[in-house]
């Protein structure tokens, strides 16, 4: 079984394409004009043992909120595509994982009920010329357009680089666990019959 998905979004002011493995060897080619954003989708890609593969071209002019947020968009819907109807995935995740002084802890449940619940401070507005507010920008757009529902805790931290990097590193393991097949889960692993 091969889980993989192609999106492509175009508005006038993005223009992305995404290609996303879940299976994958932790293989990435990523460029989203946002040199900090890029950084994190590396990590988040090799900690998921993912392939991705990321051109995204958009306003960073005015600045990089728009690509952020569509980038979460179309890895959401990717995410969403590639799993098809999830049968035989664990369907949760979870990972705790340091950097340095920053403790992030980050769980999945890929139920079709999308959420985002954020419990992490950030001390610093910026990280070089990036708005650390867009991490939230993502995250929720992320959950909203893979219908997952997703909690990000950071247990403690000063600087905010660690910490955002703490957090993605923690995003892929925890998602690399949910989207893993179980041979043991027959079917939908849901008593609904369905995710």
């Amino acid at each position: 079984m091969t889980r993989n998905a192609t999106i492509t979004r175009k508005t006038n002011e993005t223009n992305i394409s995404l290609s996303f493995g879940v299976d994958g060897e932790g293989n990435s080619k990523i460029e989203t004009g946002v040199p900090f954003m890029t950084h994190m989708l590396d990590l988040f890609t090799k900690h998921g043992q993912f392939d991705t593969v990321i051109e995204a071209n958009g306003d960073i002019e005015v600045d990089d909120h728009h690509t952020t947020e569509d980038i979460g968009i179309c890895l959401g819907q990717a995410l969403v595509e590639a799993l098809g109807d999830k049968r035989g995935i664990k369907r949760y995740g979870s990972a705790l994982v340091p950097m340095d002084e920053a403790l992030a802890q980050v769980v999945v449940d890929l139920s079709n009920r999308p959420h985002l619940e954020f419990r992490a401070e950030l001390p610093s507005q910026k990280v070089g010329t990036f708005d650390t507010e867009l991490v939230h920008e993502f995250l929720w757009k992320l959950a909203l357009e893979a219908r997952i529902n997703l909690h990000v805790i950071v247990h403690y931290g000063h600087n905010t680089h660690h910490i955002i990097e703490a957090i993605f590193k923690a995003l892929g393991r925890a998602l690399d666990e949910a989207t893993t097949i179980d041979p043991r889960v027959k079917g939908i692993p849901s008593t609904k019959g369905m995710l």
